[in-house]
């Protein structure tokens, strides 16, 4: 390239350089030349110290060092913010909560929301009549407004009082009562730590009813969830799970069947020879395969293994579902690990289905594992039992 090109390049470029330049000042600088009025306040101002002090543009006082400039930091954009939060945090009460909520519930801020029901958990605290003044306001509410007062006072040590106990059964009992609201205070009766043995009979009433619809099925859970409670802290199991066991056995409702023999799972006691005759009967005779299910699995945690696997031994041959065969096959090697091999070879001469499974179970064991966990990540599914959570089995 001719050397008067190249110099002709390089000038062109300079000048680019010097018009960014400008451009760049000139964005610095107000319209006057003068430094912009939203210059940063100095750190000090926020310790309470005086900021230095700076002489204006032309004052008087000899030549100044020039400042150091900084270039403006980038601002992101944060969310809004409900203009009431700050003043409520401050002068919040009880008193003023529920005209609060509601001029904060159309605002589809659930950030704030869960904000609320904090803050409501903080304003019921230990108070009985506090948290009895919130339920008077959940008994005539929708959501999202009983939602945050149910999940507040779940939270508040309130909850546990007595009187507090008796009314959410009363909530949860009541035959004229919208059915969400009945819903969510047995929901909130969850939090305790124990029951007493009126409140379970009271909540396995709930759960054996069929016209109480979610009512029932949550009042299942928690009798499960607080027997994982009681039982995790004193050992206690047997009052819920009695109860659990006869609604497994006479619910009319599937899904509230499935669910009280499902709930020991959260804690695994083992299961005591009383109960298991009554789930041997359950597994071989509920006419719902997932219920027929479920009992094998609950079977396979027991203090009598060799029990489990005598059950597991008669069923086997009465059940036509390949499933629930799996089910019965499977949880053997659960209840008496290597043990049930020989069971296991018997099931699969019976339902040569059966035989590549016998072989997996065989192998692993010789191969010296004995926890189940490891055992099952090892076994090839063949069956195809594993559907989605509520999707019908085909």
């Amino acid at each position: 390239m001719p050397r008067s090109s190249l110099k002709a390049i390089g000038i062109l470029g300079v000048l680019l350089l010097i018009a960014l330049g400008a451009a760049v000042v000139s964005r610095r600088l107000g319209s006057s030349g003068e430094a912009p009025v939203d210059t940063p306040v100095p750190a000090a101002a926020s310790t309470g110290q005086a900021p230095p002090v700076s002489a204006p543009p032309g004052a008087s006082g000899g030549p100044t060092a020039p400042e150091e400039r900084r270039p403006k930091e980038d601002i992101l954009p944060m969310p809004g913010c409900w203009e009431g939060v700050a003043e409520f945090d401050r002068n919040g009460s009880l008193d003023t909560f529920r005209q609060t909520l509601r001029a904060a519930a159309g605002a589809g801020d659930s950030e704030l929301l869960s904000y609320l029901q904090e803050r409501l958990t903080e304003l019921i605290a230990e108070d009985a009549g506090k948290a009895l003044q919130v339920l008077g306001w959940a008994e005539h509410s929708a959501p999202p407004e009983l939602g945050i007062y149910m999940g507040a006072l779940k939270h508040a040590p309130a909850v546990h009082q007595p009187q507090v106990v008796e009314r959410l059964l009363k909530m949860g009992e009541d035959a004229r009562a919208q059915p969400d609201i009945r819903a969510a205070a047995v929901d909130t009766l969850e939090s305790q730590r124990r029951l007493s043995p009126g409140s379970i009979q009271r909540l396995k009433a709930l759960a054996m009813d069929p016209a109480t619809d979610a009512a029932g099925w949550m009042a299942t859970r928690t009798l499960g969830r607080v027997m994982k409670e009681d039982y995790e802290r004193t050992g206690t199991f047997a009052p819920y799970w009695n109860e659990l066991l006869e609604v497994g056995e006479k619910s009319e409702d599937l899904a509230v069947r499935l669910l009280a023999l499902e709930m020991p799972s959260y804690s695994d006691p083992l299961i005591g020879s009383e109960s298991m005759d009554r789930l041997v009967g359950i597994m071989r005779k509920d006419p719902e395969r997932d219920v027929r299910e479920m009992a094998a699995f609950r079977l396979a945690v027991t203090e009598d293994p060799q029990k489990a696997l005598e059950a597991y031994r008669t069923a086997f041959p009465l059940e036509k579902d390949e499933c629930v065969r799996w089910a019965l096959f499977r949880f053997a090697a659960r209840a008496a690990g290597p043990g049930a091999l020989p069971l296991l070879q018997q099931m699969a001469a019976q339902d040569p289905r059966f035989a590549q499974d016998y072989q997996d179970f065989q192998r692993l064991y010789a191969g010296g594992t004995v926890d189940f966990a490891r055992i099952w990540l090892g076994v090839q599914e063949r069956h195809r039992c594993t559907v989605e959570e509520g999707a019908p089995h085909q």
